[in-house]
């Protein structure tokens, strides 16, 4: 009796649910549509509800990521521009020691002075000196004291001492220095004094009498066996002429050819030229502004050869081969030695 009860209620509620199923399917305002719609209502609701609350935290994670993102590429590019940075600057150094040495060598062919190419390391004033610098080459390269320094502009001044591998130079401008000079042209000599300016050195005279102008190129008169100073080297040009012609001493200012603010290719003349180069290594538009030149004592007239003017020969492979410092040729490197 009961087993028949119970298959009774099952078959009422199974087809109930079929019923219910079939006016499901037909759409429309069924019995369910109500319970439906208040389902999505309040399925929505609760999935704007979690939107608004995670939205926040998602937002985050992707601006973090983002932010790592973009870091990663501004540190990319910042290692890229310095990287090119510093290509450039290396390529604008390398491009300034080449024309520093061009010029030098150049000095060097024409001029006859057998050098030893060195750099400056250091500057740093020594005892009783000012304006000292410190080179790169020393007695191992046959560097002694008391030779002239020089670059592509012109004298830098000379070597006060030296050890294996280092030489300290004494600058032509220091106030201590002095220099035999005479005038492009017109052979007057006198004497070129360091002001402990960078800029201006003074040129006294000998002769009083002596005509200076403004414009005239000076260079080294030369002391015997070319040490400190070798013949023929540029010192300068006159800007300035104090006093008269007759009077008991005459002064002129001199601006230095060479720019010792910026030092950093020079060579050491191990040994001086055969013959006196004169005024071959002036500027061009100074050699011309200097006098006509005064006879050599066979009659004949110098005829100088500027750097300006008609090319110096560049240095042929042959001169530019190593040699020792003793080496009797003229205008070439002496090679430094090892060590």
């Amino acid at each position: 009796m009961k087993s028949s009860r119970v298959r009774g209620i099952v078959v009422a509620l199974v087809v109930a649910s079929l019923t219910v199923l079939i006016l499901d399917l037909r759409g429309g305002d069924g019995p369910l549509s109500g319970v439906r719609t208040v389902a999505a209502s309040i399925v929505g609701a609760v999935e704007k509800g979690a939107a608004a609350a995670f939205t926040p935290v998602t937002g985050v994670a992707n601006w973090w990521s983002t932010v790592r993102d973009q870091s990663r590429q501004i540190q990319t590019l910042t290692d890229e521009n310095l990287k090119l940075s510093t290509q450039v600057r290396e390529q604008a150094n390398d491009a300034s020691r080449v024309t520093a040495l061009d010029a030098l060598l150049k000095v060097a062919g024409v001029g006859g002075y057998t050098i030893v190419p060195a750099e400056v390391i250091a500057v740093n004033p020594v005892q009783d000196f000012s304006w000292t610098v410190t080179i790169d080459a020393g007695r191992n390269d046959g560097i002694e004291q008391d030779m002239s320094v020089i670059n592509g502009q012109g004298l830098v001044g000379r070597v006060l001492k030296t050890t294996a591998t280092t030489a300290t130079v004494v600058l032509i401008v220091d106030s201590s220095s002095a220099v035999g000079a005479r005038i492009a042209g017109s052979q007057e000599i006198g004497i070129i004094a360091g002001t402990g300016d960078q800029y201006s050195l003074e040129y006294q005279l000998l002769d009083p009498r002596a005509d200076v102008r403004t414009g005239d190129g000076l260079v080294t008169f030369g002391s015997k066996g070319g040490r400190p100073f070798a013949p023929g080297i540029p010192i300068g040009e006159v800007t300035q002429v104090q006093g008269t012609a007759g009077q008991l001493t005459r002064m002129a200012v001199v601006r230095p050819y060479v720019d010792f603010s910026r030092l950093s290719i020079v060579a050491v003349v191990t040994r001086p030229p055969r013959t006196d180069p004169r005024d071959s290594l002036l500027p061009r538009a100074t050699a011309q502004n200097s006098p006509a030149p005064i006879p050599l004592a066979d009659g004949s007239t110098p005829a100088p050869l500027t750097l300006g003017g008609s090319p110096a020969p560049s240095p042929t492979g042959a001169e530019l081969l190593p040699s020792s410092p003793a080496s009797p040729t003229t205008g070439v490197l002496s090679s430094p030695s090892a060590g």
